[in-house]
């Protein structure tokens, strides 16, 4: 089960990260920054997973077996703030998209760089 999260993992890197480099059109670029983005969380939760694992609570009932059998709580506090920063810069992003569009008429990369000079 986990071979198959990471070729899932793998795929979505690679279709992000395709979407960022080849693709012309601004808002295509900004998904493929948020499924690069996502990927990177999936990689993360995917890393701090243990199988059978106990939630990281401290109980007297798990006090002797606790760090043999807990998940680690780090990946998943990572992520939380790394969701919070991927909708940061998604806005932002989809911001300079709209002034780019307001500026000079398309969100076309290749067309921007022309006008441009």
């Amino acid at each position: 089960m986990i071979a198959e999260t990471y070729i899932t993992i793998v795929a979505l890197i690679v279709l992000g990260i395709y979407c960022l480099v080849w693709k012309s059109n601004l808002v295509k670029k900004i998904i493929g920054l948020g499924i690069f983005a996502k990927a990177v969380h999936l990689l993360l939760i995917t890393i701090g997973f243990r199988p059978g694992g106990i939630p990281p609570i401290v109980t007297p009932q798990n006090l002797q077996t606790f760090a043999s059998l807990s998940v680690d709580p780090l990946p998943q506090a990572l992520v939380l703030t790394s969701i919070v920063i991927d909708l940061s810069i998604t806005a932002l992003a989809l911001s300079i998209a709209i002034l780019a569009y307001r500026h000079f008429r398309t969100l076309n990369t290749k067309n921007i760089r022309r006008m441009r000079g």
